[in-house]
Parts: C-alpha cells; sequence; structure tokens
C-alpha cells in the first residue's frame, strides 16, 4: 500500500515543502530504502523508526519499504523526517486510519522508544508551510512554542510517535498551541548592562550615539583598559527594539543553526556575537559541507564585536567587506549557493600597536614605528573605507573614575536614537533602505545636499586627507545621522566637519 505525507527540509534557513511517500510491497524481505537525496542523517531513520515503531506497541512491516522523498533533486538533510516517516509505515499497513493527514505538515526526530525529539529549523519550517497554504503542523513538544509565532497555522505539540497516532486517527484530542507575542516581548527585551555604568568617555559615547541612530559601523582605537569593551557591549542597549519582522528573521537564523534557547520563542532582543580573533573565515562568513551561517548572519539585525580587531589574520578581515557592503552573506559551493542575511552593525576595537600604549600619556610605548605601521597596515584601506566612523578611546583618568557624576543612561539615549530613526523612516518611505548607512550614492546624492559653506568644508577634507569616493559618500551618511539627532531638516557645515573628525585612520594614512 501507498501513503503519503508532507513535511519540511531545510536549505540555508529557508524551509522547502517534501512529500513522504511510504510504498509497502506484499511480498520479499529486503531492507527498507529511502530514496530521494537523503543524506547520511536521513538514511539512519529508517533504524530508528523501526525501534520506535517497535516500541510504541505497533508491529513494523516485514515486507520491502521504499520511502520518497520529493522533490527527488533537493538534498534532504538532518532528523526532522523520523516522524512522517514513521506515520506513513503505520498508514501504509492499516495500524492508524486517518482521512486528514494530507492537511497536516509533520516533522519531528525519534527516539528508539518512540519519544520525539525537538529539532532545528521550526520556525522556517513553520512559515514554509504557511506559505503553501497548509493550516496544522505536528510538531515536538518541546518546538510547539516557537512554531505558534506563525499564527495563521494550527500548531500541536506532540511527545510521542503513540500519542501522533492517536491523534491522527481521532482517538486523542490535542490541543492547539497558543503563545503571546507582546508578552514574550515585554519579558525578554530587558538588558543587564547600562550606559550610565562607564565613567567618562563622552565623545566615544557621542560617536556610539550617532552609530546607533544611523546603523554605521564603528572603530574602536585605544590602550587596553580605556573602555572599549564595556562600550561595546552596551551599544545594543541603545538600539531601538526589535520589531516583530526583524526577530522573525532573526529567530529563524537561531533556529536553523540550533543555537535557540530551550522554550524560547523568539528573539527579542538585539543579537551581539563576540567571536575570537582566531575565529576562520567560514566561522565568520559561514560554509561547510552542507552550508551553515556564520557570525555575519548570527548577528543579523543587530552587533558583530570583533574585539583585538587587528589581531584577526588579514585574509579572514577581507572576507567579511563584502558582507559589509551588500548587507548579506554568499556561500558557493559545486552543489549551489546559499544566501544568508547578514544586516548587522560592525563594531570593533584594536590597539594602536602591539603593545597597546602608542599616543597614551599613561604608559610608554616599547614599539618601534615599523613595529606599529606593520600592525595597523594588517586594516587594509578598502576595509576602513567600509568602517563609517573611526574614534579614539583615550584613558580614562582617575578623578573621572572615582566621579558620582551620573551620564545620560541608555533609556535616555534611545529615545534620542529612535527618534532619528523614525526620521529615517519617514524620509525614504517604501524603500528598502531604512537607515542612513545603508543609502545608495544615489539616496546619499538626494537626501544630503550640501550648502556652500558645508561643500567647502567637505572638498578640503577630500583634497587634505586624500579620501575615496566611498569615504566621501560615509562621510556624508554621518553627516545625516548627526543632522537627524539634530531634527535638522539639512546638512550643515558642522555636522560635516563633525563626520570628517571621525575619519581619524585616513588622517593619519
Amino acid at each position: 500500500m501507498l501513503s503519503k505525507l508532507y513535511s519540511v527540509t531545510l536549505e540555508g534557513i529557508e524551509g522547502i515543502i517534501c512529500e513522504v511517500e511510504v510504498h509497502i510491497t506484499r511480498g520479499g524481505f529486503e531492507k527498507s530504502l529511502i530514496v530521494g537525496l537523503p543524506d547520511t542523517a536521513v538514511k539512519e531513520s529508517i533504524e530508528r523508526v523501526q525501534s520506535a515503531i517497535t516500541n510504541s506497541g505497533f508491529s513494523y512491516p516485514k515486507t520491502k519499504c521504499v520511502v520518497n522523498l520529493a522533490p527527488a533533486d533537493v538534498k534532504k538533510a538532518g532528523p526532522a523526517f523520523d516522524l512522517p516517516i514513521a506515520l506513513g509505515f503505520l498508514l501504509g499497513q492499516g495500524a492508524i486510519t486517518c482521512d486528514c493527514e494530507k492537511d497536516f505538515v509533520i516533522v519531528g526526530e525519534l527516539a528508539l522508544d518512540g519519544r520525539i525529539r525537538p529539532v532545528h529549523g521550526v520556525l522556517s519550517m513553520a512559515m514554509a508551510a504557511a506559505e503553501k497554504g497548509f493550516k496544522k503542523m505536528i510538531v515536538p513538544l518541546e518546538n510547539a512554542a516557537e512554531a505558534a509565532v506563525v499564527n495563521s497555522l494550527e500548531i500541536y505539540g506532540s511527545g510521542s510517535l503513540a500519542q501522533t497516532a492517536a491523534f491522527l486517527s481521532g482517538r486523542l484530542l490535542l490541543e492547539p498551541t497558543n503563545i503571546n507575542i507582546d508578552d514574550i516581548f515585554s519579558q525578554a527585551a530587558v538588558y543587564d548592562v547600562d550606559f550610565a555604568d562607564v565613567k567618562g568617555q563622552e565623545s566615544v559615547k557621542r560617536a556610539l550615539t550617532i552609530t546607533a541612530a544611523g546603523g554605521h559601523n564603528i572603530l574602536m582605537i585605544g590602550p587596553p583598559g580605556a573602555g572599549k569593551t564595556m562600550l561595546a557591549k552596551r551599544l545594543a542597549t541603545i538600539l531601538p527594539p526589535l520589531g516583530l519582522a526583524e526577530s522573525l528573521e532573526t529567530t529563524q537564523i537561531y533556529s536553523s543553526a540550533g543555537l535557540l534557547d530551550a522554550g524560547k520563542s523568539l528573539m527579542a532582543t538585539r543579537p551581539v556575537r563576540t567571536p575570537h580573533h582566531s575565529a576562520s573565515g567560514v566561522a565568520l562568513v559561514g560554509g561547510g559541507t552542507n552550508p551553515k551561517c556564520g557570525e555575519l548572519s548570527l548577528a543579523h539585525n543587530g552587533i558583530l564585536f570583533l574585539d583585538e580587531f587587528a589581531e584577526f589574520p588579514r585574509n579572514v578581515l577581507e572576507m567579511i567587506r563584502q558582507p559589509l557592503e551588500e548587507r548579506k552573506s554568499v556561500v558557493s559551493r559545486a552543489k549551489g549557493t546559499i544566501t544568508f542575511p547578514a544586516n548587522f552593525m560592525l563594531v570593533a576595537a584594536t590597539n594602536p600597536c602591539p603593545c597597546g600604549f602608542f599616543g597614551s600619556a599613561q604608559k610608554r610605548c616599547k614599539c618601534t614605528p615599523n613595529q606599529i605601521e606593520r600592525y595597523m597596515a594588517k586594516l587594509s584601506g578598502p576595509l576602513l573605507d567600509r568602517i563609517d566612523i573611526h574614534i579614539e578611546v583615550p584613558t580614562v583618568s582617575f578623578s573621572k573614575l572615582r566621579s558620582e557624576q551620573s551620564s545620560y543612561d541608555s533609556a535616555t539615549i534611545r529615545q534620542q536614537v529612535t527618534a532619528a530613526r523614525q526620521a529615517q523612516q519617514k524620509r525614504f518611505g517604501e524603500n528598502k533602505t531604512t537607515t542612513n548607512a545603508t543609502m545608495t550614492h544615489r539616496l546619499v546624492s538626494k537626501f544630503c545636499q550640501l550648502d556652500q559653506t558645508a561643500e567647502m568644508v567637505l572638498k578640503n577634507a577630500m583634497a587634505e586627507f586624500g579620501l575615496s569616493a566611498r569615504a566621501h559618500d560615509k562621510i556624508c551618511k554621518v553627516a545625516r545621522t548627526i543632522a537627524d539627532l539634530e531634527e535638522k531638516e539639512n546638512v550643515s557645515a558642522e555636522h560635516i566637519a563633525e563626520a570628517v573628525s571621525y575619519r581619524k585612520l585616513d588622517r593619519s594614512l
């Protein structure tokens, strides 16, 4: 007999609906076979399915069985096909009867005793099912809250094969899983750190406020202990809250990578990724035999913090240039090309020299001029061009460290940043551009028009520092953000001058 159900496989972070066809023949004792480009985990599902069926009180067919996963030209990976394959066997041999199996999309990994284990990427799977017009989905109990984010689907969480079989045959009632998205955001969107913790560094706080308001990339240069890491960790607290669309995109990535915390439905706060400087190019950009997303994509809609920036291998740093520009990470392999979203803010921190104290008033630098030049040469001109703001982070004096004077807290700064972001959204309208940092050259020309004085300031800076065309656009974008923070319609000479002051490394070259 032939039975057919529906399941989902992942390609990158996108779900693809698959048909699971199970054909049970009348004779022969050959081993069951899975076809349709299965990977090793899918091929091994036969052994798990056989044990799960037997230990759930059903009989496994003793004749030849063929399982076909369609479309046959799409690679099937992971253990999520276990549950639909097992149910296909039960339907095919008449162990259970059901007229509604074609209404469901079913995913789940089986334990040998018949329990259903959670799988990765359930949110992407649910979104794919909803897009194809399905109305119901059966998922592992632990994944039910995650899948229920897609409110156009009825999500049924099941804990075992026997429970699922009883539900499909009408002998057991399962209630759909429901969640309150507003409650998730209100409970989870809380930070343990605050900008008020940082003493001094007012100029750096100003630069980070501009960074957050316009979605810019920033490089902080300063000696060890100046507070670069402390400042970077607090940047997320002044960014606008995640919107639902952004949260879904980010959750898709973390779910597919298996990094979504147990029992968590949504990513309610912006991600902050801090890979070590020994990380490989594949770890940052993504890749592998079955391509997976890297740190750039895990920082989507959030922050990628690269501490000890100049300690990263130069070839690794060069790999992030294109994603910085295009806001996506493209992984090309012989089997095909997969694109992962990578719209993140780069926050980098570096020492000014190998010992870290070049230019410091606190300690004497021990490095030779050649050592300093070689150290900073690891950061190529094209890479620095893609970083909007370069800011020096000086050592904080003792008096400021001990000062009781309170600084602006994160909530106050976030209000300024949010107001600036709202001005940008109003300006760009339905355009795909959402922040000043993502403006194209054409939009820069349209929205960053300069008066004669501002034009002269920019012209002199370009000539004096030998700035590139890309640096020209970066200055205009940052100046536009400064004007937005001041609620000014036009970009003035003061805004251009401040933006030029944030090109420290261009002036040092």
